[in-house]
């Protein structure tokens, strides 16, 4: 490999490293914020299960990101650069006022700022980004309706017990948040292998596009350091600036964020783990009563989320054209 593919894998590698720190909060929020399980604990047994994820679910995102999005010809080293500098810029600024934006909008968004600069609009696959789209705007959707629906059910369920049923709902949590630190170690970690075999095949490196198991490895690793560092000012705007979190809600929640996340992972879908589990914190409050959500919070949440691909593909843009005009790529 030539120096520069190695400075690009690098880069791609802290890009991973800040999904991770910067998505921990989606894991373990709720559960540090309903006193089911420590800040330390949590965020370990988050990121053990972030490492396994890949290895057990396949690499279909990452099939997705690498193949689908842009044409084979706008898949260089220089559009991916640019598009790995704005995400990690954006992800870096979301991070610093504690707004948990999303880091699958923030790469795609500079996927399609440096590609459009670069080669054109023409350069872009609808059909693939048309399924990225989709996929990043109903998971959210889903995640609010499938909290709310989960919610009603738990509390039919749940009628008339005593307190001690939130033992239940709290011992719950270690495996909802196993299931959902699986989910978005199978879809996030994939983004970044997406773009390193991308680039490998376009450097001539891979003869077709097959991620190979270092790349795996790789990422996964690298996601799960991020995931065991912990991005404290996300964890605590999804832990408490929402509503007062219970076990049960905590529970509930994430149940539901790792049914639409996996499922999302195993169809192909790179969702964003961010949107999912915010919304589903906001469907499980809605469904005892309206009023128990801070919904201004919701509003500036949302607010950065139409932002970020914008945002972030304007960045990927003025990146791309400092890159090219600097370095050969």
């Amino acid at each position: 490999m030539s120096p520069l593919l190695i400075i690009f894998i690098a880069t791609a590698l802290v890009f991973d490293f800040l999904n991770g720190f910067h998505d921990s909060a989606n894991i373990v929020a709720t559960m540090i914020s309903s006193r089911a399980m420590g800040p330390r604990r949590a965020l370990l047994l988050s990121a053990s299960a972030h490492f396994v994820a890949p290895f057990l679910f396949g690499v279909a995102v990452a099939t997705t990101i690498g193949q689908q999005v842009l044409q084979p010809y706008a898949n260089t080293m220089a559009t991916v650069f640019a598009a790995l500098i704005a995400a990690i810029v954006w992800n870096v600024i979301t991070w610093f006022f504690g707004i948990p934006s999303s880091s699958s909008h923030a790469l795609i968004g500079g996927l399609v700022g440096a590609t459009i600069v670069g080669y054109g609009i023409d350069a872009i696959q609808p059909h693939g980004l048309m399924k990225v789209v989709v996929a990043l705007l109903l998971s959210p959707l889903v995640g609010l309706i499938g909290g709310y629906v989960f919610m009603k059910l738990v509390l039919f369920l749940a009628r008339g017990s005593s307190p001690r049923i939130n033992w239940f709902f709290k011992r719950g949590q270690t495996f909802t948040a196993l299931a959902l630190a699986l989910s978005h170690g199978s879809n996030d970690a994939q983004k970044t292998m997406g773009i390193i075999t991308m680039v490998l095949v376009g450097a001539g490196v891979l003869k077709q596009f097959q991620v190979p198991l270092w790349v795996i490895a790789a990422s996964a690793g690298t996601v799960s350091l991020g995931t065991a560092m912990g991005g404290w000012r996300i964890i605590r705007t999804l832990g408490g600036r929402f509503y007062k979190i219970r076990p049960v809600h905590g529970f509930t929640a994430q149940l539901t964020s790792a049914v639409v996340i996996l499922a999302a992972a195993l169809l192909g879908g790179p969702v964003s783990t961010t949107q999912v589990v915010s919304s589903a914190i906001l469907g499980v409050g809605s469904a005892e009563r309206l009023s128990k959500v801070r919904w201004g919070v919701a509003g500036s949440i949302v607010t950065a989320w139409l932002l970020t691909i914008p945002a972030s593909g304007l960045l990927a843009a003025l990146a791309y054209i400092i890159v090219r005009n600097i370095i050969p790529l």
